[in-house]
């Protein structure tokens, strides 16, 4: 079939308006945040942040106002001046009529081609996801190609993964730096996590919050707390 060409940004709005998608997971924190007092401010811009004369961290402002705070935890878009370039992702969003060839008809699965396999000296990673998962409307799929750039033709390095996902309707493409802080953030309180990676199963994205963690508490996260805290969540919830 043809489709009217559209904006990444159309397809990314479109589908967590409607779909959920991973929205829910900042709205579920906001709803925790707010159990335990705190504020979730939305679409408000940065403008920047003060600091007292330890040279930590006071406050954030935005529109003319400053919220006082002894700590910000941020990603680098926030703060470029405190990251660096470390290399670059090419991610391929494909909308698709059926399940990934070869995989039982699953409604999601996700695959990795081991560098090995393909020359390269970074994986390849294939995610699917469905309606069944209520991001996408009925019989419709979302396959998701990402890998480190290695070369000057960023979109040629996913073949191998995108020739997995059978017949794809549209695709879309970007290329995104991947910035690491410079410092711990210890100095000045201001705590800057890491680009999103290649990976799609998170696993780094979770290695990098319990980094933070301990930066911010001198600690390492105790994993035993978690039934006990979840429990607690959850009659607060009925």
């Amino acid at each position: 079939p043809s489709f009217p060409p559209r904006r990444s940004s159309d397809l990314s709005s479109g589908i967590n308006a409607e779909y959920g998608g991973l929205g829910e997971l900042p709205q579920g924190f906001a709803r925790l945040s707010a159990i335990y007092g705190g504020t979730y401010m939305l679409m408000k811009p940065f403008d920047g942040i003060t600091k007292g004369e330890d040279g930590k961290v006071t406050g954030v402002t935005s529109d003319g106002e400053t919220a006082t705070t002894k700590m910000v935890v941020a990603d680098p878009s926030y703060f470029p001046d405190k990251c660096k370039k470390v290399g670059q992702v090419v991610r391929a969003i494909c909308l698709l009529k059926a399940p990934i060839p070869n995989t039982n008809n699953s409604q999601s699965c996700q695959l990795i081609i081991p560098q090995n396999q393909v020359g390269r000296k970074s994986d390849i990673y294939v995610l699917c996801v469905s309606y069944a998962h209520s991001i996408a409307p009925k019989d419709w799929y979302i396959g998701l190609v990402s890998t480190t750039v290695e070369t000057a033709n960023p979109e040629a390095e996913l073949e191998p993964g995108l020739r997995l996902l059978g017949p794809i309707c549209e695709k879309f493409i970007s290329v995104s730096d991947i910035m690491e802080p410079t410092d711990d953030g210890t100095a000045d309180n201001v705590f800057v996590s890491s680009s999103f990676d290649a990976t799609t199963h998170f696993e780094t994205t979770c290695e990098d919050i319990i980094k933070i963690y301990e930066k911010i508490t001198g600690e390492p996260f105790d994993f035993s707390t978690l039934d006990a805290k979840l429990e607690e969540f959850k009659n607060l919830g009925e």
